[in-house]
Formats: C-alpha cells, structure tokens, sequence
C-alpha cells in the first residue's frame, strides 16, 4: 500500500499547494454531512504516492492565520518569524527542524532536536509512521471507522466529554497527520460525516495566502462567557481535491489562530525543500 503526504495528490515530489483556477462553489444549503461523504468519493478515488522511508523528512511550509497586516512592513527579526513558517519532521519521529533565528537575530539558520515519538516516547504525541499505520487499517465505512478509533483509543480520552467530542478528537488528531492515505481521509471523512454538530460556511472563505477554500466548521465550545461567543474549529477544504489545506481557530466572525499550508514534500534530508 502506498500513500502520499497530505496535499501531495498523485504522489512525486513536493509542488506548492495553490490550484491553478478556484472552482465556482455552490454551498449553500449543503449540510456537513453531505459535503464530507462527497469529499471521501472524490479522495478515496486518488492514487496515492510511495510510502516515505523511516530516515525521510516531511517537509511542511505553512501561513499563519489570521494574516497578519502589520507583518507587511516589518522588518529585520520581526518581519523573518511573521513570515511563513517551515518544518521538517523524520517519517520515523526521531528528529524535527525548523528555521530559527541565528545569534545575531539577523537570519534565520535550520536548528534540529532529537525526539522519541514513537511507542508513547512523548505522551500523546505520535509519529507520522505511527498515524499513517492507523489511517490505512481504517475501514471504508463511516460507522466502522469509529468503531476501530475507539477501540485503539490512540489519544487518552478527557474526563467529563460525550462520545461525540471523543470521537471528534480522535478524528481530529488523524486529520492533522503529516501523511495522509487517500482511503484513509475517505475513511475519516465518512466517520466524520456521522458526528453532530458540523456546519459548512456558505461561500468559500480566503486563507491568509490568498487562497480560497471551502470551511466546514465544528466542535463549537464556549470561548467567552460574558458575551456568549463561542469558538470553532474551521478545517480548510481544497475545493478541487477535498483534501484539507489548514486548520483555524474562529471566534463570532474573527479568525483568532491556526495555520493553512502552503507546500507540503517528502525529502530526504532536513533543510531540502522537494
């Protein structure tokens, strides 16, 4: 079985993640439901790429949102770390990079850490080899794929949250993988596509790239007593693909955190960019 790294469709090297035409959309009135069983149709029917070795790297070029305005005229230190933010992690779990500021606070320089993330080495933290092992046992089916979550139970369940949340925060997590299986998604999609509580917005929103994406909402929780606003997690949907392209926080109407990706490549090496 072969997979590719998430918004890496058809396998190959790294390309940047930005459709040549955005699709016209129609959303409105389409349920949660009905858009996450239509999006596993269309990935589960993508080929999928080579599996990375355990000593390759997943590299990940991500924007963070909301865009910050003020970065645009920025400069030295502050206008380096506004920008977009790049990742390297070992498919194994045994070692991440990133680009950090060097002593002179002028340039950014690649700085590596070891890491143990396989066999619950860092908690709950798992490595991409681990999550993709997950996502290509799940079975086709939506009910059956929550089924198997729960069963392997692979994030430690919070006291005092309904099955639904549970079983939202397992997906979840499975989403958020660096390496994504096609069948895999259509799995999550599909089981997904079963819990309360999803809401699609009904035009395409724009990324702090510039990039238009559909938004499916979920997982509303209060975020501010006084006022009653609550906060959502707004999951990025590429409207060609359907594979995610980003996760960001909302609150009311204002975006408060997340981030959307940008590129996305298996390397052989950290520092290479595919």
């Amino acid at each position: 079985v072969a997979v590719t790294a998430a918004l890496l469709v058809g396998g190959g090297g790294g390309r940047k993640v930005q459709p040549a035409v955005t699709p016209r959309v129609s959303l409105k009135g389409v349920s949660a439901a009905d858009l996450l069983r239509r999006a596993a149709d269309v990935v589960a029917a993508e080929p999928d790429g080579p599996v990375p070795t355990a000593q390759q790297w997943i590299y990940t070029k991500q924007a963070q949102e909301p865009y910050d305005e003020q970065a645009r005229h920025a400069e030295g230190a502050r206008k380096l770390l506004a920008g977009p933010q790049e990742s390297w992690i070992r498919y194994d779990g045994t070692a991440m990079a990133t680009m950090e500021l060097d002593r002179t606070g002028e340039k950014l320089e690649l700085t590596t850490r070891t890491m143990h993330l396989e066999n619950g080495g860092e908690g709950d933290d798992r490595s991409a080899r681990e999550l993709y092992r997950v996502l290509a046992a799940l079975p086709a089916d939506g009910a059956a794929t929550l089924e198997v979550l729960r069963e392997k139970n692979a994030i430690a369940d919070p006291k005092g949250v309904s099955q639904a949340e549970d079983d939202y925060t397992e997906i979840s997590v499975l989403l958020g993988a660096d390496v994504l299986p096609s069948k895999g998604l259509a799995s999550l999609y599909r089981a997904l596509a079963t819990l309360p509580g999803g809401t699609v917005v009904d035009h395409l929103v724009e990324t702090a790239s510039g990039r238009r994406v559909i938004a499916l909402e979920h997982h509303a929780r209060p975020a501010d007593p006084e006022s009653g606003a609550t906060m959502r997690d707004q999951w990025l949907i590429d409207p060609q693909t359907y594979r995610i392209v980003g996760m960001r926080l909302v609150v009311g109407e204002k975006v408060v955190g997340g981030n959307s990706l940008l590129a996305r490549a298996v390397v052989d090496k950290a520092g290479e960019r595919g």
